[in-house]
């Protein structure tokens, strides 16, 4: 390929590409509309009644558990930015990391990945003194440790049918271990690659790709596996107590995706309702709601107030905690 070609090809779109870019935005904003219709519908046969005396009766003990299992969550979730600093092999500490890993990670779920996954990250690792570059090989195996997992535990969940789809819906329970089967292909053939490829290394876009050690892929599947199943675990102590854990686990797995395809900020709504529409005849709707109220006040939004505070302390101490250059010689 000349070079002039070269310079053009990244700006030339692809026929296929160039229909799903007209399609794109009507086809979201139907879905949108039939959320809303949903969400709408959800709130007329609710017993609002029961979902404010089921808040007021949630006990301290089950309140803590819940937050206790939160502050877990968080930590899991920053350690997937301890591999990233064995990844890029620079001389970060436990303390510089965990707290842009937390930080981060509050900011994601309540502001969407662009403000919490990247740009975030961005500001707190250049004010350590992280490269641009080495900033985005850390995003890029956080991002792979995240959905890694999920590809794991969530073909696990599906393929095994624990969870079942209620009559009438598109994708059918043998459908949904069909996905589950595939999603545990896919988590092999990673794990198989990063043991037998012989090339190791890309460059998208100018950012160098490596692929990680069959040793650190392991480790990433267990951690990003580990931080669905305390998420999981929050819900499933908010929730009514006749619900299964395994059952609370897939119906989280699948409403993770519905919120990646809508681009909602914390996937407001969409979360509950996918749990309402799939448990609603294991458990009250009223009973549901407010379990998912109470794991949005833990889970979402306490954390981000603490890591606003967080946020400035890391800030005023960014320099104290910069990354101290060798004098070249």
């Amino acid at each position: 390929m000349s070079s002039a070609e070269t310079q053009s090809a990244p700006h030339a779109e692809s026929p296929g590409k160039s229909r799903w870019s007209r399609w794109k935005r009507p086809l979201t904003m139907l879905f949108f509309l039939a959320l809303i219709v949903l969400f709408t519908m959800l709130a007329r046969r609710i017993e609002w009644n029961e979902v404010f005396d089921t808040l007021a009766d949630f006990k301290v003990r089950t309140l803590i558990i819940a937050a206790g299992l939160t502050l877990v969550s968080f930590l899991v979730y920053a350690c997937f930015d301890l591999i990233g600093r064995t990844y890029i092999r620079q001389d970060l500490t436990w303390k510089q990391i965990l707290p842009v890993g937390i930080i981060s990670y509050a900011f994601n779920l309540n502001l969407s990945a662009w403000v919490g996954g990247i740009a975030m990250r961005y500001r707190l690792y250049s004010r350590l003194g992280v490269s641009k570059g080495n900033i985005a090989k850390i995003l890029g195996l956080s991002l792979a440790t995240n959905w890694f997992g999920y590809m794991t535990i969530a073909g696990v969940v599906f393929s095994s049918g624990l969870v079942s789809m209620p009559p009438g819906w598109k994708i059918s329970t043998t459908a949904l271990q069909g996905i589950g089967v595939l999603l545990l292909l896919i988590s092999a053939g990673y794990l198989a690659a990063c043991q037998f490829s012989r090339r190791r290394e890309w460059s998208i876009r100018g950012v160098e790709i490596n692929l990680p050690s069959l040793r650190m892929a392991v480790l990433q599947l267990l951690l990003g596996a580990l931080n669905w199943s305390l998420m999981a675990a929050v819900i499933f102590t908010l929730l009514p107590s006749k619900l299964d854990y395994p059952l609370v686990l897939g119906v989280l797995l699948i409403s993770a995706i519905a919120g990646v395809i809508t681009h909602i900020p914390a996937g407001l709504g969409v979360l509950e309702a996918v749990f309402v529409a799939l448990l609603q005849h294991e458990a009250s709707r009223g009973g549901l709601v407010a379990g998912l109220l109470a794991y949005r006040a833990i889970y979402f939004l306490l954390p981000l107030l603490i890591t606003l505070v967080m946020y400035l302390l890391v800030e005023a101490k960014a320099k104290s905690l910069r990354i101290e250059k060798k004098p070249r010689h």
